[in-house]
């Protein structure tokens, strides 16, 4: 370890308190993009948080929430991006906090509140990082940093792709560091070289004009029934889907994904234990779990119709609709897709159920040889004194796709404050502190070698 990373990591533990309570100051703001609940309250908030560490910011306004961009210069001409958001989820249901979502309580070495770990505390422990290097250098960085902030990510970022492609003068970088990252349920760090692409959407049916007795339901048709008919038509006994044409532009993993996925550690123990699940889908084991991300799906997120309170209703359901996401590989696109599920459904005799579009991400995957990456892991491992796992694609969904190609196809990673068990949009979501401090240790090596890259 060199002299100057040995004062970056003592300026951090030094100064750990002091982020911690940065953190706590802007969970205390709600910010949930889904209810349009503080968000905007919490974008005034992140700018004067960046102004406060010296960044120039601009607030810029889209169709939704505004992005915030802050800048700094560096002495070098490179200039690393961090991207990340100031929207959280929904903190419901309430009654399964065990202190409030939007009062951020400390215990156990953790900071507790909606957002400690998604995003807020991934964007200051990266601010951590940056003052870490300024600390070191005179107030001087050896490369240019941008951080850009946006306020609707909980809800599919359905502005940022727009923004970026009008802004790309501003947001000219070489590299970008995503939000998430951290160590994996093993405790290893790691990063995921992109995103699944994802699709969202609305089935829905209607038979009546309003609920009927079930006594006639020999006789009018049931909402529920046809909903549920037209959704088993989607996939097979098999996880197959049946809708044609869906794998037509689907890229296969490669060798090299293939090995990728092959060197993470075997999850199956932990996916058991964690979820209580007795059988994986296609009845995966093992390392295969490991490859299940290269495959695309269709998820049922939730199903509404009929009576659901207490005790018994004999209704037949007039309406009955079901939300759906389709993550998707790279190489597939959500349009098509839309139009693929469409001409399914006329097809197979459900032209009757409506299909409305909720949102949709494209997927993005990053070549596992670039330069960038190397840092990324040789850094990690000096921090974490443990071995680096590559994940070729995460199964989620970001707008990574929305910054890599606008901006000269960049290479993006990830590098957070995360573990297995964060609680991230679940109740009790928060942030270990060493998690974080190892998070702004890692940062602050990789900004310090970006700019011999």
């Amino acid at each position: 370890m060199t002299n100057h990373t040995t004062y970056f990591d003592t300026f951090l533990q030094a100064n750990l308190d002091k982020y911690i309570g940065e953190t706590a100051r802007l969970c205390a703001q709600p910010s949930v993009s889904a209810k349009n609940e503080g968000v905007r309250e919490c974008a005034g908030l992140v700018a004067q948080t960046l102004e406060s560490h010296g960044f120039r910011v601009q607030t810029c306004e889209t169709a939704g929430q505004p992005v915030i961009v802050g800048h700094l210069d560096g002495e070098s001409a490179r200039t690393l991006m961090f991207y990340n958001h100031y929207d959280v989820q929904p903190p419901e249901p309430l009654e399964l906090w065990t202190t409030p979502p939007f009062q951020p309580t400390i215990r156990d070495g953790a900071l507790y509140a909606r957002g400690a770990k998604d995003d807020k505390g991934e964007f200051v422990a990266r601010l951590a990082a940056v003052d870490a290097i300024r600390a070191a250098n005179s107030g001087k960085l050896p490369c240019g940093i941008t951080f850009v902030l946006e306020g609707e990510e909980e809800i599919g970022s359905p502005h940022i792709a727009q923004f970026v492609r009008e802004h790309t003068d501003l947001l000219k970088c070489h590299a970008a560091i995503w939000e998430e990252g951290g160590v994996n349920f093993e405790g290893h760090p790691g990063t995921a070289l992109g995103r699944r692409g994802v699709l969202s959407v609305e089935l829905a049916a209607r038979t009546l004009n309003f609920d009927a007795h079930s006594g006639a339901a020999s006789m009018l048709p049931n909402a529920a029934w046809r909903l549920v008919n037209a959704l088993a038509s989607l996939k097979d006994g098999d996880e197959r889907m049946r809708i044609p044409g869906f794998y037509d532009h689907a890229r296969p993993a490669s060798p090299r994904d293939l090995e990728l996925c092959d060197a993470l550690p075997d999850r199956e123990t932990w996916l058991r234990k964690n979820f209580g699940v007795k059988e994986f889908v296609g009845g995966r084991k093992n390392k295969a779990l490991n490859r299940a991300v290269f495959q695309p799906t269709c998820n049922i997120a939730g199903i509404t119709t009929g009576y659901q309170g207490k005790g018994m209703k004999t209704v037949t359901p007039a309406h009955a609709s079901a939300k759906l996401d389709f993550r998707l590989v790279p190489d597939q696109d959500p349009d098509d897709i839309f139009k693929k599920l469409r001409a399914h459904l006329d097809a197979a005799g459900f032209a009757d159920v409506t299909v409305t579009w909720l949102g949709a991400m494209s997927p993005y995957k990053a070549s596992p040889g670039d330069p960038f990456i190397a840092l990324t892991a040789r850094t990690a491992e000096e921090v974490y004194q443990l071995p680096y796992e590559i994940e070729p694609i995460g199964g989620g969904s970001s707008p990574m796709y929305a910054f890599a190609a606008p901006l000269g196809n960049i290479p993006i990673v990830t590098a957070g404050v995360g573990y297995a068990d964060n609680r991230t949009h679940s109740p009790n979501e928060h942030v270990r502190f060493g998690d974080f401090l190892n998070a702004s240790r890692h940062i602050a090596r990789i900004i310090d070698g970006f700019a011999d890259l």
